[in-house]
Protein backbone atom coordinates (compact mmCIF):
# COMPACT_ATOMS: atom_id res chain seq x y z
CA UNK A 1 0.00 0.00 0.00
CA UNK A 2 3.23 2.15 0.16
CA UNK A 3 3.39 5.32 -2.35
CA UNK A 4 6.30 5.85 -4.74
CA UNK A 5 8.62 8.05 -2.82
CA UNK A 6 6.65 7.81 0.83
CA UNK A 7 3.75 9.96 0.14
CA UNK A 8 0.37 10.09 1.52
CA UNK A 9 -2.03 9.10 -0.28
CA UNK A 10 -3.72 13.25 -0.60
CA UNK A 11 -0.11 14.54 -1.00
CA UNK A 12 1.20 16.08 -4.55
CA UNK A 13 4.21 15.72 -5.91
CA UNK A 14 7.11 18.42 -5.86
CA UNK A 15 5.82 20.72 -8.17
CA UNK A 16 7.52 23.77 -9.51
CA UNK A 17 7.09 26.51 -12.06
CA UNK A 18 10.76 27.89 -13.62
CA UNK A 19 9.55 31.14 -16.06
CA UNK A 20 11.02 32.89 -18.27
CA UNK A 21 12.99 28.99 -19.29
CA UNK A 22 13.48 30.11 -22.91
CA UNK A 23 14.64 33.22 -24.56
CA UNK A 24 12.02 33.82 -27.38
CA UNK A 25 8.98 32.93 -26.37
CA UNK A 26 7.02 35.74 -24.74
CA UNK A 27 5.65 32.64 -22.07
CA UNK A 28 7.79 30.16 -21.19
CA UNK A 29 7.34 27.84 -18.22
CA UNK A 30 9.51 24.84 -17.19
CA UNK A 31 7.00 22.82 -15.25
CA UNK A 32 8.27 19.92 -12.46
CA UNK A 33 5.91 17.74 -11.01
CA UNK A 34 7.65 15.04 -9.49
CA UNK A 35 9.86 13.59 -12.15
CA UNK A 36 7.63 14.49 -14.93
CA UNK A 37 8.94 17.85 -16.90
CA UNK A 38 7.40 19.69 -19.36
CA UNK A 39 8.28 23.26 -21.00
CA UNK A 40 5.14 25.02 -21.64
CA UNK A 41 5.22 27.84 -23.86
CA UNK A 42 2.94 30.75 -25.61
CA UNK A 43 3.35 32.71 -28.58
CA UNK A 44 1.08 35.64 -29.68
CA UNK A 45 0.86 36.31 -33.09
CA UNK A 46 -1.27 38.81 -34.79
CA UNK A 47 -3.92 37.15 -36.75
CA UNK A 48 -6.82 34.56 -36.16
CA UNK A 49 -8.12 31.83 -38.40
CA UNK A 50 -9.74 32.40 -41.71
CA UNK A 51 -13.20 31.46 -39.97
CA UNK A 52 -12.44 34.68 -37.68
CA UNK A 53 -11.14 37.15 -39.91
CA UNK A 54 -12.93 40.60 -39.41
CA UNK A 55 -15.08 39.63 -36.39
CA UNK A 56 -12.84 41.34 -33.98
CA UNK A 57 -12.36 38.39 -31.87
CA UNK A 58 -9.52 36.27 -30.79
CA UNK A 59 -8.61 32.54 -30.64
CA UNK A 60 -6.54 29.78 -28.55
CA UNK A 61 -4.69 26.49 -29.86
CA UNK A 62 -2.56 24.45 -27.90
CA UNK A 63 0.12 21.57 -29.73
CA UNK A 64 1.54 18.88 -27.53
CA UNK A 65 4.47 16.32 -27.89
CA UNK A 66 6.54 13.97 -26.14
CA UNK A 67 10.49 14.52 -26.95
CA UNK A 68 11.95 10.97 -28.51
CA UNK A 69 13.79 10.65 -25.14
CA UNK A 70 10.75 11.50 -22.76
CA UNK A 71 9.74 7.98 -22.13
CA UNK A 72 12.29 4.48 -21.17
CA UNK A 73 11.91 3.65 -24.76
CA UNK A 74 12.79 6.39 -27.41
CA UNK A 75 9.41 7.60 -28.91
CA UNK A 76 8.96 8.53 -32.33
CA UNK A 77 9.13 12.19 -34.04
CA UNK A 78 5.64 12.95 -35.30
CA UNK A 79 6.03 13.43 -38.88
CA UNK A 80 4.17 15.24 -42.17
CA UNK A 81 2.02 16.68 -39.20
CA UNK A 82 0.47 13.53 -38.51
CA UNK A 83 0.09 13.11 -34.66
CA UNK A 84 -0.69 9.85 -33.03
CA UNK A 85 -4.28 10.09 -31.04
CA UNK A 86 -3.09 10.05 -27.64
CA UNK A 87 -1.67 13.31 -28.74
CA UNK A 88 -4.50 14.78 -30.49
CA UNK A 89 -6.42 14.21 -27.34
CA UNK A 90 -4.34 15.68 -25.24
CA UNK A 91 -3.66 19.01 -27.11
CA UNK A 92 -7.81 19.17 -27.75
CA UNK A 93 -7.77 19.20 -24.42
CA UNK A 94 -5.48 21.59 -23.29
CA UNK A 95 -6.58 23.83 -25.78
CA UNK A 96 -10.47 24.08 -24.76
CA UNK A 97 -9.25 23.69 -20.84
CA UNK A 98 -7.58 27.23 -21.28
CA UNK A 99 -10.60 28.38 -23.73
CA UNK A 100 -12.63 27.73 -20.59
CA UNK A 101 -10.56 30.57 -18.65
CA UNK A 102 -10.50 33.19 -21.86
CA UNK A 103 -12.74 35.78 -22.99
CA UNK A 104 -11.38 35.44 -26.34
CA UNK A 105 -13.90 38.30 -27.32
CA UNK A 106 -11.77 40.82 -25.23
CA UNK A 107 -8.24 39.62 -27.00
CA UNK A 108 -8.79 41.18 -30.57
CA UNK A 109 -8.17 39.41 -33.21
CA UNK A 110 -5.23 37.56 -31.95
CA UNK A 111 -4.19 34.07 -31.93
CA UNK A 112 -2.50 32.30 -28.10
CA UNK A 113 -0.18 29.35 -29.36
CA UNK A 114 0.53 27.21 -26.67
CA UNK A 115 3.09 24.31 -27.13
CA UNK A 116 3.70 21.87 -24.28
CA UNK A 117 6.39 19.41 -24.76
CA UNK A 118 7.09 16.68 -22.51
CA UNK A 119 11.01 16.50 -21.72
CA UNK A 120 11.05 13.66 -18.55
CA UNK A 121 7.71 11.61 -18.47
CA UNK A 122 6.76 10.03 -15.25
CA UNK A 123 2.74 10.26 -15.21
CA UNK A 124 0.62 13.61 -15.60
CA UNK A 125 1.91 14.95 -18.55
CA UNK A 126 -1.15 16.07 -19.63
CA UNK A 127 -2.19 17.60 -16.06
CA UNK A 128 1.23 19.48 -15.85
CA UNK A 129 0.86 21.21 -19.11
CA UNK A 130 -2.05 22.06 -18.13
CA UNK A 131 -0.92 23.57 -14.94
CA UNK A 132 1.87 24.76 -16.75
CA UNK A 133 0.81 26.19 -20.29
CA UNK A 134 -1.99 28.79 -17.68
CA UNK A 135 1.38 30.37 -16.53
CA UNK A 136 2.68 30.97 -19.47
CA UNK A 137 -0.51 32.59 -21.05
CA UNK A 138 -0.25 34.89 -18.18
CA UNK A 139 2.97 35.72 -18.68
CA UNK A 140 2.89 36.46 -22.50
CA UNK A 141 -0.06 38.45 -21.96
CA UNK A 142 1.27 40.44 -19.39
CA UNK A 143 4.09 41.45 -21.82
CA UNK A 144 1.92 42.84 -24.58
CA UNK A 145 -1.17 44.46 -21.80
CA UNK A 146 -0.89 47.79 -22.90
CA UNK A 147 -1.45 46.46 -26.54
CA UNK A 148 -4.61 44.72 -25.68
CA UNK A 149 -7.97 45.97 -25.63
CA UNK A 150 -9.12 44.98 -22.30
CA UNK A 151 -7.54 45.05 -18.91
CA UNK A 152 -6.21 41.53 -18.21
CA UNK A 153 -8.30 40.38 -15.54
CA UNK A 154 -11.30 40.93 -18.24
CA UNK A 155 -9.70 38.85 -20.65
CA UNK A 156 -8.57 36.36 -17.89
CA UNK A 157 -11.28 35.50 -16.36
CA UNK A 158 -9.88 32.39 -13.71
CA UNK A 159 -6.75 30.31 -13.27
CA UNK A 160 -7.43 27.14 -14.48
CA UNK A 161 -5.38 24.03 -13.59
CA UNK A 162 -5.09 20.30 -14.00
CA UNK A 163 -4.71 16.71 -11.57
CA UNK A 164 -5.15 13.20 -11.56
CA UNK A 165 -6.74 11.11 -9.33
CA UNK A 166 -6.94 7.28 -8.75
CA UNK A 167 -7.80 4.44 -7.20
CA UNK A 168 -4.65 1.71 -6.63
CA UNK A 169 -4.50 -1.32 -4.88
CA UNK A 170 -8.12 0.11 -3.11
CA UNK A 171 -6.44 3.30 -2.27
CA UNK A 172 -7.35 6.26 -3.48
CA UNK A 173 -4.93 8.56 -4.81
CA UNK A 174 -4.09 12.10 -5.65
CA UNK A 175 -1.26 13.34 -8.36
CA UNK A 176 -0.51 9.53 -9.93
CA UNK A 177 2.89 8.93 -10.93
CA UNK A 178 3.53 6.51 -14.13
CA UNK A 179 3.47 3.07 -11.88
CA UNK A 180 0.81 3.96 -10.37
CA UNK A 181 -1.61 5.21 -13.49
CA UNK A 182 0.00 2.09 -14.86
CA UNK A 183 -1.57 -0.26 -12.62
CA UNK A 184 -4.74 1.73 -11.43
CA UNK A 185 -8.07 0.23 -11.02
CA UNK A 186 -9.59 3.29 -11.79
CA UNK A 187 -8.05 6.66 -12.87
CA UNK A 188 -9.25 10.33 -13.19
CA UNK A 189 -8.15 13.59 -14.86
CA UNK A 190 -9.59 16.66 -13.39
CA UNK A 191 -9.28 20.16 -14.34
CA UNK A 192 -10.67 22.79 -12.63
CA UNK A 193 -10.47 26.81 -12.33
CA UNK A 194 -9.17 28.73 -9.27
CA UNK A 195 -12.36 29.26 -8.29
CA UNK A 196 -13.23 25.77 -7.57
CA UNK A 197 -15.74 25.12 -10.80
CA UNK A 198 -15.32 22.55 -13.25
CA UNK A 199 -14.12 22.31 -16.60
CA UNK A 200 -13.78 18.63 -17.76
CA UNK A 201 -13.63 15.08 -15.61
CA UNK A 202 -12.33 12.23 -17.63
CA UNK A 203 -12.95 8.94 -15.46
CA UNK A 204 -12.20 5.71 -16.39
CA UNK A 205 -12.03 2.13 -14.63
CA UNK A 206 -9.51 0.35 -15.99
CA UNK A 207 -10.74 -3.49 -16.04
CA UNK A 208 -12.84 -2.33 -12.69
CA UNK A 209 -16.02 -0.32 -11.66
CA UNK A 210 -16.05 2.31 -9.48
CA UNK A 211 -19.36 3.19 -6.76
CA UNK A 212 -20.66 6.59 -6.55
CA UNK A 213 -19.15 7.22 -3.27
CA UNK A 214 -15.77 6.18 -4.54
CA UNK A 215 -16.36 8.94 -7.33
CA UNK A 216 -17.36 11.86 -5.13
CA UNK A 217 -14.06 10.89 -2.87
CA UNK A 218 -11.88 10.82 -5.57
CA UNK A 219 -13.29 14.42 -6.99
CA UNK A 220 -13.07 15.92 -3.73
CA UNK A 221 -9.80 14.48 -3.50
CA UNK A 222 -9.00 16.10 -7.05
CA UNK A 223 -10.73 19.44 -5.57
CA UNK A 224 -8.41 19.77 -2.84
CA UNK A 225 -5.40 18.96 -4.79
CA UNK A 226 -6.25 21.32 -7.60
CA UNK A 227 -6.49 24.24 -4.69
CA UNK A 228 -3.16 23.80 -3.62
CA UNK A 229 -2.17 24.00 -6.98
CA UNK A 230 -3.61 27.47 -7.70
CA UNK A 231 -1.52 28.05 -4.78
CA UNK A 232 1.77 27.28 -6.03
CA UNK A 233 0.73 28.83 -9.64
CA UNK A 234 0.03 32.28 -7.58
CA UNK A 235 3.05 32.23 -5.94
CA UNK A 236 5.10 31.32 -8.65
CA UNK A 237 3.64 34.44 -10.74
CA UNK A 238 4.01 36.84 -7.75
CA UNK A 239 2.75 40.33 -9.27
CA UNK A 240 2.06 39.21 -12.23
CA UNK A 241 -0.86 37.14 -11.02
CA UNK A 242 -3.85 38.66 -12.64
CA UNK A 243 -6.67 38.46 -10.10
CA UNK A 244 -7.24 40.74 -7.71
CA UNK A 245 -8.74 38.89 -3.99
CA UNK A 246 -12.26 38.06 -3.63
CA UNK A 247 -13.49 40.70 -1.08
Amino acid sequence: MERPHGRKPNQLRPLTFKRKYTRNAPGSVLVKAGNTVVLCTCTIANNVPDFLVGKGQGWMTAEYGMLPGSTNSRKARDKAGKIDGRGVEIQRLIGRSLRAVVNLAKLGERTIWIDCDVLDADGGTRTASITGAFVAVVDALQSIRTALPAPLDEILTDSVAAISVGIVEGEERLDLEYVEDRDAEVDLNLVMTGRGTFVEVQGTGEESTYTRKQLDRLVDLGTAGIAEITALQKAALGKQWPFKPVK
